[in-house]
């Protein structure tokens, strides 16, 4: 089982209908695919959802089947026909490493796999496909891409927020695009799932095949999204660099902020990867500052032992803390904007030691925005190039309303009700927060009491 799954309980576990796949139509052409001797999936191979025996006790106590994800991969036979089909890519979101290997891989894949040559890339997220609002999309050919992957960002831009879907899918049905890959987060996925429900409405085949980008690594039923990899290597230079400053300081401080708005799969990872840090504050694991076992109290004794602290904080964690006003504010994508945890514990720690009358210095690093903007690493890398041809190999088969996913280490067709219904978070109680705490050597708990 992947580490990520240990959150999920048993009880949580999605029923079999939850996780059939919609098809725009029978598949009746074979596939191009057969000239290269492929070995082909059938929709009836599956991949387990539960991989524990406590979480499939229940199943097979009462006989019930054990539900399973359709497997992922070309099929024998699809559903459009490749020298007629149009397909089209959109880009929405942050940026995150190993957005142009998704869309070189998808690009590759249409062509060089199923001969198709109208491949559409509209601009700028979502809004590229309202009505007229950025320029019209760009002809994606092979020769455009010699490089894209071995650069950061994406070649097609990127947006927030949500647009309106009537001027979208008059988008879609006037430059002809039979099938859509949505590339981005949550935000993304819950827009792909109302395109969806729209062209249904209007009695289209189109295609609409997520594909789960977050750096965050907090999608559901995906072990571990593109771009992790990447930004956990990238993360050690500004720990390595706020450790040194802090071990090369009387009394150093050594604070990184890093991604993380609701789980702190990056700012837990960043630190096993680096051995070196003391605290790690994430968002599931509450904390207070004052009073008996607060985190001051705490930072107090680990200076008193060696003189110096590294602490790494996700942005999201300790946002109850911040009093300001404004707190309601959203982004363009509906979210709450979050305070600065960063800056509000930098100076919190700064009064702390100033009102003890001891001297110290604090370093204060956020790489946030280096490391979204960088290419992808070799990992990150290949697995994108996979996700991307796995969405072609499904959207030609006609499957729709879906997201590649990855879980129990294959990749998986996930129906997008189930891939936006919960966000994935670190479970206080499971591994990978233990493997935090062993490392860190940080209390299991940092809410103080008050005198």
């Amino acid at each position: 089982m992947s580490e990520d799954q240990g959150a999920v309980k048993p009880k949580e576990l999605p029923q079999i209908e939850e996780l059939a796949v919609e098809v725009l139509g029978p598949a009746t052409i074979d596939s191009p695919l057969a000239k290269r001797d492929q070995e082909f999936t059938s929709d009836s191979q599956g991949v387990l959802v539960a991989s524990e025996r406590r979480q499939t006790r229940s199943f097979l106590e009462s006989g019930k089947e054990l539900p399973a994800f359709e497997a992922a991969g070309p099929r024998s036979r699809i559903f459009f026909d490749p020298s007629k089909v149009s397909c089209g890519i959109v880009t929405c979101g942050g940026l995150c490493p190993g957005l142009n290997d998704v869309i070189r891989s998808i690009i590759l894949t249409l062509r060089n796999g199923y001969g198709v040559h109208r491949v559409l890339g509209f601009r700028y997220g979502y809004a590229g496909l309202a009505a007229r609002k950025y320029q019209d999309p760009i002809f994606l050919e092979p020769e455009m891409l010699r490089t894209a992957h071995q650069q950061g960002g994406t070649l097609l831009g990127s947006s927030r927020g949500p647009q309106d879907l009537g001027e979208m899918i008059d988008t879609l049905v006037r430059w002809k695009v039979n099938i859509l890959f949505a590339v981005g987060g949550d935000g993304t996925l819950r827009g792909a799932r109302a395109l969806y429900e729209e062209i249904r409405n209007r009695n289209l085949k189109i295609s609409v095949i997520g594909i789960p980008k977050t750096i965050d690594n907090d999608l559901m039923w995906i072990e571990r999204s593109f771009g992790f990899a990447t930004a956990v290597e990238e993360a050690q230079a500004a720990i390595t660099a706020a450790h040194t400053e802090a071990e090369c300081a009387w009394n150093g401080i050594g604070l990184v902020i890093l991604m993380g708005r609701h789980s702190g799969f990056f700012a837990a990872s960043a630190s096993l990867t680096s051995g070196d840090v003391d605290f790690c504050l994430v968002p599931e694991v509450a904390f207070t500052l004052e009073g008996r076992g607060g985190l001051l109290e705490h930072l107090d004794r680990r200076m008193s032992e060696r003189n110096h602290a590294l602490v790494v904080v996700a942005e999201g964690a300790g946002q109850s803390l911040i009093k300001e006003a404004g707190d309601s504010k959203r982004d363009a994508s509906g979210n709450v904007k979050l305070k600065d945890i960063g800056l509000f514990l930098k100076e919190r720690f700064a009064s702390h030691f100033f009102q003890k009358g001891l001297d110290f210095t604090i370093k204060y690093i956020d790489p946030s925005y280096m490391i979204r903007s960088l290419p992808a690493n070799s990992m990150d890398s290949s697995f994108c190039l996979i996700l991307g041809q796995h969405a072609v190999h499904a959207g030609l088969a006609g499957k729709t309303n879906i997201m590649i996913g990855f879980w129990n280490h294959r990749f998986t067709h996930v129906p997008l009700d189930l891939a936006v219904g919960k966000r994935k978070q670190l479970d206080p109680a499971g591994e990978v927060w233990q493997r935090v705490l062993d490392a860190t050597v940080q209390p299991s708990s940092m809410v103080g009491v008050q005198p």
